[in-house]
């Protein structure tokens, strides 16, 4: 599928960055990796990350895609620099568009940043907006339940509230904007507004990172004109529940999907 956008995550997460991105660009075909053998990357070594991230760019860029979307927070983090300098195509992560967002809509103000504890201990995204909004104060906190509540679809009522609040009641009031550092966290966007109010604007970096993309496609004068793109999903491991997870992190049933070995 010739002039694809190529996406990769570490597991299914990156499925809400390409739900964004075919709602972003409709006419866009995509092709999308799961790496679910050797998820989470999280709690890899940054060595291993980008040798992974490696292996992942690899695969879709003999699909010969147009522009590689590195979907995971963590890959992000530790890869994007190296897949930028050796791919021979634009390749975009989720954190500056995240941060941008972000800077956008609190300016020189508060902001939060949520994430897994591998993405916070990072520092990717403390570091990347003390460079864009120097004059801002930042507070990253990881929230690492989100990510097993979003996968079972666990995404509202008392125990999910009751656990945002554990994480981020203190917040309430001390920020203004609030960046959604994990492709899972979108799915419990209402469950966080309530509980930190409507003066908080919440940022999902994967739909910031779709409009970066479309904005880099315009821009080199790639965009697609096709009526009905195609879409392609392969992972490397398909566990038992993947259908009814993609399904909730897609907001619709999944195209067929294919394992590989990358």
């Amino acid at each position: 599928m010739a002039g694809a956008i190529g996406i990769f995550d570490s597991g299914v997460g990156g499925l809400t960055v390409l739900h964004a991105l075919r709602e972003r660009l409709p006419r866009e075909p995509t092709i999308y990796l799961g790496d679910t053998a050797r998820v989470p990357y999280g709690t890899k070594s940054p060595e291993t990350v980008i040798r992974y991230s490696r292996h992942n760019a690899r695969f879709l860029l003999e699909k010969e895609v147009k522009l590689l979307v590195v979907a995971c927070n963590t890959a992000t983090a530790h890869a994007l620099p190296t897949l930028q300098a050796e791919l021979p195509v634009p390749v975009i992560g989720v954190v500056q568009p995240g941060v941008e967002a972000a800077a956008a809509a609190a300016g020189s103000g508060r902001i939060g940043v949520i994430g897994t504890s591998g993405t916070i201990a990072s520092g990717a995204y403390q570091r990347a907006l003390a460079s864009r909004a120097p004059e801002a104060r930042v507070v990253a906190r990881a929230c690492p339940l989100f990510v097993p509540f979003a996968e079972e679809g666990w995404t509202a009522g008392d125990v999910p509230e009751a656990v945002a609040e554990r994480y981020l009641g203190d917040l309430r009031g001390s920020i203004d904007a609030l960046v959604l550092g994990c492709t899972h966290y979108p799915l419990l966007r209402d469950t966080i507004a309530k509980v930190l109010g409507p003066s908080v604007a919440l940022v999902d970096s994967g739909k910031a990172a779709a409009n970066a993309v479309a904005a880099r496609l315009e821009a080199d004068g790639l965009l697609s004109v096709q009526a009905e793109p195609a879409h392609r999903i392969y992972v490397t491991d398909v566990p038992a529940n993947f259908p009814a997870v993609a399904a909730k992190f897609l907001g619709a049933s999944p195209p067929a999907v294919e394992q590989v070995d990358v």
